[in-house]
């Protein structure tokens, strides 16, 4: 499977509806559980706006979308007293399709993102999640990423941990 994905750059030709709907796909386990993510809920334009905002990487499965990923700079990474660090980006948007999941996709995408972080000079990365994400922090851990706080956003419905990554 894994000679079978391709990582590249998102392009304005690709689709936003198929993003988004990779997207609600992805988060479906959570927002069952009651987390309202952005990517549980928003729409095409949220979609556009966050993937437009930062570096955006796509896997694709033959020609099918089947992962995404945002890497933003320093500017659009804010919010809390890590973040608004100067040095400091953010990963986000994150998600694998479901039936495609563990099989090493979401790992290349970080990789790609770090790799693009690393590119354009920043020394750390960070990433949010709900705290009672439990599998989902775990698996940020094994990434390499550690504790680094707790914030409350108003879009949300839960307390999130922010986790972070040196990359120098």
């Amino acid at each position: 499977m894994q000679d079978e994905i391709l990582i590249r750059p998102y392009a304005p030709g690709d689709s936003i509806t198929t993003i988004t709907g990779l997207l609600h796909r992805s988060y479906a386990q959570l927002a069952r559980r009651g987390l309202r993510y952005m990517a549980t809920h928003q729409d095409d334009s949220v979609t556009l706006e966050r993937l437009t905002d930062g570096a955006s990487f796509l896997a694709l499965h033959n020609t099918q979308v089947v992962g995404t990923i945002t890497c933003y700079d320093s500017a659009h990474t804010f919010g809390s007293p890590f973040l608004d660090r100067a040095g400091v980006g953010h990963i986000g948007q994150f998600g694998v399709e479901p039936s495609l999941q563990r099989r090493g996709i979401g790992r290349r995408l970080f990789h790609r993102a770090e790799e693009h972080a690393r590119e354009v000079g920043l020394d750390e990365v960070a990433l949010d999640t709900a705290d009672s994400a439990r599998h989902l922090i775990d698996w940020y851990l094994r990434l390499g990423y550690r504790f680094v706080e707790y914030v409350s956003w108003e879009v949300t419905n839960y307390r999130s941990v922010v986790l972070g990554k040196k990359l120098r």
